[in-house]
């Protein structure tokens, strides 16, 4: 899939997304070695890598894709109204086309396979708007994929488990409660 589009200069990194898939993977491959049951294996990211992460979750085929997602804060668009434009520019370049931006648009890119996920932002977020990830939790909701958001009033970008965060308890209850619910 990520070879199927042309890289352009500049831009486009390919890598982040062939080793997290390898990791599934690998895990998946050794699941039953390493006493893991190879329908509990997720994924995780916050910020840029909240977009690898829900990449991987809404692009990757079945064999290597992961049973949940679990994202703090994503990046999830492209679109330059919501998206971090440095974490675009990084990955896209600074011209990328638009066939290159709706495919990792990720809230464009959700479909019943997708996995459930756990969707945490801060309302105050001023780097990564919390609209990145209400548009993918709509999308999912749209077909049924099971996924939670919860948005904290302050809290800014990149809390992610300080224990300082005012919220940070709540975050922990409500993952674990999450968790548990499948």
């Amino acid at each position: 899939m990520y070879l199927n589009i042309e890289r352009q200069k500049g831009g486009f990194k390919e890598v982040p997304f062939s080793d997290a898939t390898e990791a599934i993977r690998l895990v998946k491959e050794h699941a039953s070695e390493w006493n893991i049951n190879p329908n509990d294996i997720g994924i995780m990211g916050s910020s840029a890598g909240g977009h690898l992460a829900s990449t991987i979750a809404t692009h990757s085929p079945k064999e290597t894709r992961p049973n949940f997602q679990i994202l703090l804060y994503p990046v999830i668009t492209m679109d330059t109204l919501f998206t971090h434009r440095g974490s675009r520019n990084n990955l896209l370049g600074k011209n990328p086309s638009q066939e290159l931006v709706d495919l990792y648009s990720n809230e464009k890119q959700v479909t019943k396979e997708t996995p459930r996920a756990f969707i945490v932002y801060s309302d105050d977020d001023k780097v990564v708007p919390p609209e990145n990830g209400i548009k993918y939790y709509l999308a999912m909701n749209k077909i049924g994929v099971p996924s939670v958001i919860h948005i904290y009033p302050t809290g800014g970008h990149g809390w992610g488990v300080y224990n300082n965060f005012k919220y940070h308890q709540q975050f922990l209850m409500e993952l674990e409660a999450w968790l548990k619910s499948f």
